[in-house]
């Protein structure tokens, strides 16, 4: 598999939905939080758009989102977060394993994903993950095996200030298994928004001292071009 035009071709995809204003329904707003969903055109479920202020320059949270090293420790929805093949300096595959979700009415999940960041103009970094078939981590019976249809985040300086960022995220995982749709649909939300607001935690606890702001794999190129 070409692992690299996979991984554009996904980001392409999220920007296209980040420039896609039609048919979005607002589903929850907490803690100046919104979530928006619409039907996904990739399987029978939905697309969420997930938006919400992060104080942190664009930089440094583009590269805190990208890091796989500190994710378990603020991300609360994951148990494992492991890069497993490194393809470039900003391409990955991870395998992730979920939490219980919904008081434990949904199981874990384990999920294999293709990461990949891109810089692009205005100081805009996409953030996108897809899953894919990785022959070295094939599903197993401990877990039920989701998929991720294109996902990412998409990270830019908040007009009014710029040190702070706008935070774009798009999910649409298809859990498998045998659960009900509404499940789903009643739990996603919450989760989405737990989840911008543990980033929002993460990204203080984890400042990452000035004149250390180099990319996660020590390439800092990309990062600072403008």
């Amino acid at each position: 598999m070409d692992y690299k035009t996979l991984a554009q071709e996904t980001a392409q995809e999220i920007l296209g939905y980040n420039q896609d204003t039609s048919g979005w329904k607002v589903v929850k707003t907490s803690k100046k939080i919104t979530v928006s969903s619409k039907a996904s055109k990739r399987f029978h479920g939905n697309l969420y758009r997930v938006e919400g202020i992060i104080p942190e320059s664009t930089t440094k949270l583009s590269e805190f989102l990208y890091k796989p090293e500190n994710r378990v420790t603020w991300d609360k929805s994951l148990k494992v977060y492991n890069m497993v093949h490194k393809i470039d300096s900003d391409t990955f595959i991870c395998h992730t394993i979920t939490q219980s979700f919904a008081m434990g009415s949904i199981s874990p999940r384990d999920f294999i994903d293709l990461v990949y960041f891109k810089h692009c103009e205005g100081n805009m970094d996409i953030i996108s993950s897809n899953s894919v078939d990785f022959p070295a981590y094939p599903p197993s019976s401990n877990y039920i095996r989701g998929y991720n249809h294109a996902c990412g985040y998409i990270c830019s300086p908040l007009k009014e200030n710029p040190a702070h960022s706008k935070l774009v995220m798009f999910v649409q995982t298809e859990m498998k298994g045998k659960l009900s749709p509404s499940i789903i649909e009643a739990t996603m939300p919450s989760n989405l928004i737990s989840f911008i607001l543990n980033a929002k935690d993460g990204i203080k606890a984890h400042r990452i001292p000035s004149g250390h702001g180099s990319h996660p794999n020590g390439h800092s190129s990309f990062l600072k071009k403008k």
